[in-house]
């Protein structure tokens, strides 16, 4: 028995002199200079995240915030035994008000902070994708297509090239009907099958019903502000905003002039991304 309470006696003491020392190099840590030097200037290097702007029924995504890892930039800047601004390490910091679990908000565009615009193409029954896909293979730009589910039934290989190609899928359900029994059926198959993180229904008009049955399926609703079909050029030009969507039905002159379209959006400065990248907070 007196030996069980010398060994408890001395584990104890192990124990109270870990807490000890612990303490102790906390409180040495909080006065030393180099941590008050670093509390001081993560506060010049915070950038506050943007919330998600919600109006009535429809949704922009937020920004994710910044701020300085104290610890993690302490322990580095230690090693080297003086501040050196290119080893501070941040954390990313969400939006309050955010994206996530919004889906029964329509998205009309992305945040004009991110410096970039998303293309969609709708492809109906008969659509061709041939030239699409060659322009913006030879651009090197990744766009979303919204595909109609008689066109998923007779190209389902297709799909996965344009998975593979690194472009979005969205679902138009049948004719644009979510109402349809069918909408489910497709939205499974195309999760089975995509990497993506978010999956899409597309609406022009609103129409609650269809946002309901979109939301519930975990589907977030993407109701583009400019539709262009007409003239592509010369609309895109015209109404070429930071975090606009733009939706186009391929034609001959959709296929004509995408080129020249990348082109000039490219030349003002914006990426053009899929929607994926365009909507998300966290990057």
């Amino acid at each position: 028995m007196k030996k069980f309470l010398e060994t408890v006696g001395l584990f104890s003491l192990i124990c109270l002199s870990f807490f000890y020392t612990e303490k102790v190099g906390t409180a040495v840590k909080e006065v030393d200079s180099l941590m008050i030097f670093i509390k001081e200037k993560s506060e010049e290097k915070k950038v506050d995240a943007i919330p998600a702007k919600i109006e009535e029924n429809t949704i922009i995504p937020g920004m994710y915030g910044l701020k300085v890892d104290i610890e993690e930039s302490y322990k580095k800047m230690k090693r080297v035994g003086s501040y050196e601004e290119s080893l501070l390490v941040y954390k990313k910091v969400l939006p309050d008000v955010s994206l996530k679990n919004n889906y029964d908000k329509y998205i009309i565009s992305g945040n004009s902070k991110k410096n970039a615009v998303s293309f969609i193409f709708i492809v109906n029954e008969n659509t061709n994708l041939s030239n699409i896909r060659k322009i913006l293979k030879e651009k090197e730009v990744k766009a979303n297509f919204f595909i109609d589910g008689l066109w998923l039934e007779n190209n389902n290989d297709l799909v996965i090239e344009l998975i593979k190609e690194g472009h979005h899928i969205g679902n138009l359900s049948y004719n644009n009907d979510y109402s349809s029994s069918y909408f489910i059926w497709m939205d499974t198959i195309l999760k089975s099958l995509m990497t993506q993180k978010m999956n899409y229904c597309y609406m022009e008009q609103e129409n609650f019903e269809y946002l309901k049955i979109c939301a519930l399926n975990k589907n977030y609703t993407i109701m583009p502000k400019y539709v262009i079909t007409t003239y592509p050029t010369v609309n895109l030009k015209k109404n070429l905003v930071s975090g606009g969507i733009y939706s186009f039905s391929i034609n001959e002159y959709v296929e004509k002039e995408l080129g020249t379209m990348i082109q000039y959006v490219q030349s003002k400065g914006y990426k053009i991304l899929p929607l994926g990248e365009l909507l998300n907070e966290k990057e």
